[in-house]
């Protein structure tokens, strides 16, 4: 049985994601950028694609069966994962986590609210939103604990399947 505290980081990223996105959408007008500090502004704008707009020109459809598809393998990696590997099980429910908050906007809205902006007086970073943050800080995560992991001489534990 895999630790339900995982399950916490899903419903825990879930909710501020979704909060955020609330808040912004009902406070934040389109395309207006709020200074928050120099280098930071929210900026809300909308994601038709995935990750930096990438496959935009995809339809909507084939963008959700995309997510569903990754989800479903981010859920088998962590049914996988050893119960001990704390930093991949928060890991893969950050990224479930996020996956999902994506998916609800674009279900909900045929898009995804972004509005997190890293700029300079010359450059801008892509717009994105705290779903997209916990997808790669549990991306982070993971690939930690593997580092870690296989820099202590670990191993897969085979499957013991009781006969």
């Amino acid at each position: 049985m895999k630790p339900l505290w995982s399950l916490f980081f899903v419903v825990l990223s879930v909710s501020i994601d979704q909060t955020s996105k609330f808040w912004v959408e009902a406070n934040l007008a389109l395309h207006t950028p709020v200074e928050v500090l120099p280098f930071l502004a929210f900026f809300r704008t909308y994601n038709t694609g995935i990750a930096f707009s990438f496959l935009s020109f995809m339809d909507g459809t084939w963008l959700i069966v995309l997510t569903l598809a990754i989800m479903v393998f981010v859920l088998w990696l962590w049914w996988r994962t050893e119960a001990e590997r704390a930093f991949s099980l928060a890991g893969f429910a950050l990224v479930f986590g996020g996956a999902l908050g994506n998916l609800i906007d674009r279900l909900l809205y045929g898009h995804v609210v972004d509005f997190i902006q890293f700029h300079t007086a010359n450059w801008s970073f892509a717009i994105f939103n705290l779903a997209d943050c916990f997808i790669s800080v549990g991306a982070g995560l993971i690939l930690l604990d593997e580092l870690v992991w296989m820099r202590r001489g670990g191993e897969r534990a085979p499957d013991n399947k009781e006969k």
